[in-house]
């Protein structure tokens, strides 16, 4: 087994040595840019209101130009903030006005002053973060009114009692030590290259004030019960107030349809009479209006929407485990999709660019796409729920970085437990694997109410695996409308609702369905066409296969499609993910360049060959 390993390690270094070009591993200039940044707003950069399924008319958006300042870890606040960056933008990005690097040993400071313009008398003022990576500390007023670690689901303060009337000033201190620590990061890493992209640090989603009553709706929660045509919604209220009740109220097109009351925190039950169902052919979508109500009066209302869908696994008629949307089987393709943008990174430079980018996916003739290993603000769900994009949801990683010894290892002991010796896979600590569990938590509650949200994936080709089988029982039970896919790629537990493979630099090889489970090619393709006018770095690339022009590369794509994956999916396979939407610094295997300014191959063909995929999963 140990010479069989060196032999096989050598062959896969040569050809992932010979893909990458070896990537540079010294700071470049990088002036990348895609069509949005002249729509960037320097003064108010996303101006829209952050959280779409809980809208509130009484908000104040904090984006735009804050002050900064980067000490060493540890020396306090500095004395004086001599930079400007411009949030949501993160540190390193070139949008943000800076472009550096945040190193483990120092800590990144913000400060903004801002004056209260919306305060409800008698209510109360929260502070929102759509994300900060990674560990913040938060002060207002030189008060510090608390703090946050994880750098991917947004979280808030109370700042009534610590605001004042005129002007406020707000600092935060920010540390992140990216891969230097196991911490969740995705694929954030200090020296960039190969499949490994730059750090993201800092405050990368919009912050923002929302005024509530002093009695308010904190969350909602919505599941849609597709087979009992009802919809379940549980509305949290932050309150001690006796006699208070619930009225929510269903529009179709701006009429009501239905209508129910309730206790607070109480789930509450509406029937929908001839329900509309989602799906990415009628991507349907019901208006919600929740009212808390005291003796007549209503003291807050909220906004939100959602969709009548059901995604679940059954038996086709051979027997075999398919997936099924609304109880009919349901072939899901799509992209990877990293969510990396060259002027913004993990930020996209405008509200419209992710919306656009969701749009050209659709047209592309995909039904789904795989969010890899990252979590996207509340708007690009929006979008993908408006636009009928199913979601295959991935958690960020953490753990340990792979090294070209992985990709044999996995090969050669591809059932290894991760339930024992967790140091292996970068989770020796066990505070570490209690901070991911929390984090992994956080990702289901805040993304919860998503419609397009099929499928949970909490560990991807090993990266910071443990306990994948525990793991994944739990997520059935915090959540049993959707479907799990424990480990994607590498070390199969033989747990979830998936049998995950993933294929790169050989052919797919004979089909082998799982009869215990549904059956997904999680990654494969990668198929990579070097633009040099379009590229992060001219001189270095990675693919899986390389092309000379567009041509050849479509042609590739097609025979990749007809001669390999059309034969699994005649075996029974439930969905398969290409390598992916668009380049992402030295990957060059989108279908978009990285700068989203060309299309790499031939939009009708490929729109024809993806119709012909699903024509062809419909025949069984």
């Amino acid at each position: 087994i140990f010479k069989h390993l060196i032999i096989e390690f050598t062959k896969t270094t040569n050809n992932l040595n010979n893909l990458m070009n070896k990537p540079n591993t010294h700071k470049i200039p990088h002036t990348l840019s895609t069509p949005w940044v002249a729509d960037v707003d320097p003064i108010l950069p996303h101006p829209e209101y952050p959280r779409p399924q809980m809208t509130r008319e009484k908000w104040q958006n904090l984006n735009g130009t804050w002050e900064y300042a980067i000490t060493g870890k540890g020396e306090g606040l500095p004395e004086s903030f001599p930079g400007e960056i411009l949030v949501p933008f993160p540190l390193e990005s070139s949008l943000s006005g800076v472009g550096r690097q945040l190193q483990p040993n120092e800590t990144l400071w913000y400060r903004r002053t801002f004056e209260v313009s919306q305060a409800i008398p008698g209510g109360r003022t929260l502070l929102h973060f759509g994300a900060v990576d990674w560990k913040c500390e938060v002060f207002l007023n030189g008060v510090l009114i608390g703090e946050h670690i994880g750098g991917y689901d947004p979280f808030k303060f109370d700042i009534t009692e610590t605001f004042k009337e005129g002007l406020n000033t707000l600092v935060l201190a920010v540390q992140d030590p990216s891969d230097s620590k196991p911490i969740q990061r995705g694929k954030q890493v200090l020296d960039p290259g190969f499949i490994w992209y730059t750090t993201v640090s800092g405050i990368w989603q919009t912050a923002w004030l929302e005024f509530v009553p002093q009695t308010y709706i904190d969350s909602l929660h919505i599941t849609p019960q597709f087979d009992d045509n009802s919809v379940a919604i549980q509305v949290q209220v932050k309150s001690t107030n006796a006699g208070l009740r619930v009225f929510t109220e269903v529009f179709d097109s701006g009429e009501c349809v239905a209508k129910a009351n309730a206790n607070p925190n109480e789930t509450l039950t509406i029937p929908i009479a001839d329900p509309k169902s989602w799906s990415p052919e009628n991507p349907f979508l019901y208006d919600l209006t929740v009212s808390l109500v005291n003796n007549g009066e209503t003291l807050d209302q909220v906004n939100s929407y959602f969709g009548m869908r059901k995604f679940s696994l059954a038996p086709d008629d051979q027997g075999r485990l398919r997936f099924c949307l609304n109880n009919q089987p349901y072939f899901l393709y799509g992209p990877l999709d990293q969510g990396y943008w060259p002027d913004g990174l993990y930020t996209p430079p405008t509200d419209e660019a992710m919306r656009w980018e969701i749009e050209f996916i659709k047209k592309a003739g995909f039904n789904m796409l795989r969010k890899h290993i990252k979590v996207e603000p509340a708007r690009y769900y929006t979008h993908c729920d408006r636009a009928g994009l199913i979601l295959w949801q991935d958690m960020v990683s953490g753990g340990i970085s792979p090294k070209p010894i992985w990709f044999v290892f996995a090969q050669m002991f591809p059932k290894l437990r991760d339930d024992r010796l967790y140091w292996r896979l970068g989770r020796g600590k066990a505070e570490n694997r209690d901070q991911f569990r929390l984090e992994y938590r956080r990702m289901l509650e805040t993304l919860y109410n998503v419609v397009s949200i099929a499928i949970w994936c909490p560990f991807n080709e090993g990266w910071g695996q443990f306990d994948a089988a525990q793991i994944t029982e739990w997520t059935k039970a915090f959540d049993p409308t959707r479907l799990v896919n424990h480990a994607s790629g590498w070390f199969d537990q033989g747990a979830g609702d998936f049998k995950s493979e993933h294929r790169y630099f050989k052919p797919l090889p004979e089909a082998e369905p799982d009869p215990e489970r549904g059956w997904v090619l999680s990654e494969f393709g990668g198929y990579s066409l070097h633009l040099k006018e379009h590229v992060w770095d001219p001189e270095h690339d990675f693919g899986y296969k390389k092309f000379v022009d567009s041509k050849a590369l479509t042609e590739g794509y097609r025979k990749l499609l007809e001669e390999q994956l059309i034969p699994w999916i005649r075996a029974g396979l439930s969905a398969a993910v290409y390598t992916q939407t668009t380049d992402v610094e030295t990957e060059v295997n989108g279908f978009l360049t990285y700068d989203r300014q060309v299309v790499k191959m031939d939009l009708d063909v490929i729109n024809q060959l993806h119709q012909r995929l699903f024509e062809i999963s419909r025949q069984g």
